[in-house]
């Protein structure tokens, strides 16, 4: 039993470092072992028609885009504000003179593109609003001073000028190139720190009923836009302008992703009639509207909420003249169709004042088309209340 038992100890120990062997040279032969699951990954060949893959580096757009970048600085006098118990003259003597009315500079910094080689740079108008001193900081280090040509605060957007020649210049992308997916860059001065880029995408289009402008049709963006972009670049991967980075959404006062820009449309439209003229001409009719609601649509007998319903007529205007009244729905201006009371007020803005606009409405579930002479958009007051009612 003894030798039995010796001979079975031997046998399985023999075993064991064959095992052993095995499994440590040639691991494939053990045929139990459990095999891992095979994963299959469809892997992109080329991109599609119309898109691109990203490039290796933004540097060449960075490039192209940085010399045209500049840093807008402006100063502000404020006066400290006056106690009436300082003007008696027992006060003053027995606890002195302890107010400074000398004047305080209070300061502010944003960003500005240069649009000309002469000179003209576009930058927000809340950059330079109030400013009682403008001075611009190129790319090269070279510092001027410059003047405001014009503004447009219903579109943020204002125009300084330079006395400069032979200034690297910006270039402007096509009207309505840019995509929901496309790359972005935006180069500006945050928060003072000097020339900056950020890398994002468009996250979005068409952007409007945000309360930051009158009009609104802003390009949404991730890239990085902080307190000191406004009135920078947002350009394309190719390094042309897209967009004026004007405003972000954040709860903490820097970024969270959330930016938005004035598309080059309407930053090239404003900008060129503030050279011209000095200021922007829009057109005007003379009516109150708002949103078309589905239940609204449907109490109208409308198979669709597109449309604006006018609220209000001012007597005598335009619209007046031309036979449009209270409770009309507005359908299309000039053959282009109205999506809403954003969409509208672009469209009638776009009018030359004089010129005949035909608008179609629907009124009593009929269709009528109405010729009404274009007025011209009076300057809108900034210290109007918010409650009050904005005619188109």
């Amino acid at each position: 039993m003894r030798k039995l038992w010796l001979l079975f100890a031997q046998s399985t120990t023999v075993a064991l470092g064959v095992l052993f062997v095995v499994a440590l040279f040639k691991p494939d032969l053990l045929n139990w072992r459990t095999q891992p699951q095979s994963l299959t990954i469809q892997q992109a060949s080329t991109p599609a028609a119309g898109t691109s893959a990203p490039a290796e580096s933004f540097a060449p757009a960075a490039r192209k885009v940085i010399p045209a970048v500049v840093n807008v600085f402006t100063q502000q006098k404020v006066r400290s504000t006056v106690n009436p118990a300082m003007q008696d003259p027992v006060f003053r003597y027995f606890f002195g003179d302890r107010l400074d009315t000398r004047p305080r500079q209070a300061s502010n910094l944003g960003s500005g593109v240069i649009v000309s080689p002469n000179g003209y740079i576009l930058t927000n108008q809340h950059v330079v609003e109030a400013a009682e001193q403008i001075q611009v900081a190129l790319a090269d280090g070279k510092v001027l001073p410059a003047r405001v040509v014009g503004a447009d605060p219903e579109t943020d957007l204002a125009v300084l000028k330079i006395e400069a020649t032979d200034l690297p210049a910006i270039t402007f992308a096509a009207a309505d190139s840019l995509k929901v997916g496309d790359w972005v860059l935006a180069v500006g001065n945050p928060f003072g720190v000097g020339q900056t880029v950020t890398a994002g995408i468009v996250s979005a289009l068409g952007r409007s009923h945000l309360g930051i402008n009158t009009f609104e049709n802003f390009i949404q963006t991730d890239a990085a836009i902080n307190p000191g972009n406004s009135g920078g670049a947002l350009v394309d991967a190719a390094g042309n302008l897209v967009g004026v980075n004007s405003a972000i959404y954040s709860r903490t006062g820097g970024s969270q992703g959330i930016g938005f820009a004035i598309p080059v449309s309407i930053a090239r439209q404003v900008m060129e009639q503030i050279i011209k003229t000095g200021s922007v001409t829009r057109g005007w009719v003379g009516i109150e509207v708002q949103d078309l609601t589905p239940e609204l649509a449907e109490s109208f007998g409308l198979k669709s909420a597109e449309g604006a319903l006018i609220a209000g007529v001012l007597k005598g205007g335009p619209a007046d003249v031309g036979g449009v009244r209270p409770g009309d729905i507005l359908l299309a201006v000039n053959g282009s169709k109205v999506a809403d009371s954003a969409s509208l007020l672009n469209l009638i803005a776009e009018l030359k004042p004089g010129e005949t606009a035909q608008l179609t409405i629907a009124r009593k579930q009929q269709h009528l088309k109405l010729a009404i002479s274009v007025g011209r958009r009076p300057m809108q007051r900034s210290d109007a209340p918010q409650d009050e009612p904005e005619l188109n």
